[in-house]
């Protein structure tokens, strides 16, 4: 296992330490959060404009913001871990989105057992500050007003990540919610890995430890009574016409987050 991911998880499973089971009361937790964040995003993007900014980086600037986040007594739950680094060849993550949490912890996950990259709005790599880090890590990128063209971008671009080995990462959802809805949950990633020839990963996702922002959606309020749940599904090839496959991510996302229930 990489170096890196020895310093985060051992085994399978990962979960947060906690004091006698208690969570303790922080206050002005996201205030403190978000300005410790903001250092993250300022040192990053700095290294990012000088091409400094690479795979290994991205990782543990990622694997900071863990630390971060479980500083300010968030809880983790990371489920099938080995999975990751027994895939012999790169593949298409697929799950579902529900906060800004896992754009900035699932790199350092999966980056150390196989370079990867995002599916992105187009908008993101213009932003200041967090432009420079979204295209140093050379994005497949979409801009959401032609869906026609934007599957060409993301069919045509994805393969050509994952033939140089390279994994994407794909939300298939329009936009974060907090709640899972299939008929809101296309079939891209599903149609990028059969293209492409490549197993599709399900991912299960509980993040609402990290809301929404009222006013900067990626500046909401930081809930540490929410304990936040990732879970790796098993591999699947994709066969036909991916609509065995693509449902049965939505079996195995509906599932997780049944179990795993409301904090």
């Amino acid at each position: 296992m990489h170096i890196l991911m020895e310093r985060l998880i051992k085994g399978d499973h990962y979960q947060t330490h906690s004091e006698g089971g208690k969570r303790r009361k922080v206050c002005c937790t996201s205030l403190i959060f978000h300005l410790r964040m903001l250092r993250i995003y300022w040192r990053s993007s700095r290294m990012a404009v000088k091409g400094l900014y690479d795979g290994e980086q991205w990782a543990l600037s990622s694997l900071e913001v863990f630390r971060l986040l479980e500083s300010v007594w968030v809880r983790f739950e990371i489920e099938n871990m080995d999975m990751l680094y027994s895939l012999p060849r790169p593949c298409v993550y697929v799950g579902n989105h529900m906060s800004t949490l896992e754009t900035m912890v699932l790199p350092c996950l999966v980056q150390p057992a196989c370079n990867t990259t995002f599916i992105v709005k187009e908008a993101l790599t213009r932003f200041p500050v967090f432009g420079p880090i979204m295209r140093s890590r050379d994005p497949i990128t979409v801009g959401r007003k032609d869906p026609r063209e934007d599957l060409r971008a993301v069919l045509e671009g994805g393969q050509k990540h994952l033939d140089s080995g390279t994994s994407v990462i794909v939300f298939p959802q329009t936009t974060r919610s907090s709640t899972f809805d299939p008929s809101q949950f296309n079939t891209i990633g599903v149609k990028l890995a059969r293209r492409a020839g490549v197993p599709v990963v399900p991912v299960a996702l509980k993040t609402d430890a990290w809301g929404k922002g009222s006013i900067i959606k990626d500046f909401g309020p930081i809930r540490p009574e929410r304990e936040v749940h990732i879970c790796f599904g098993e591999p699947l090839e994709v066969t036909g016409s991916g609509r065995d496959e693509h449902e049965a991510i939505i079996r195995f996302i509906q599932g997780k987050l049944g179990e795993w229930g409301n904090d």
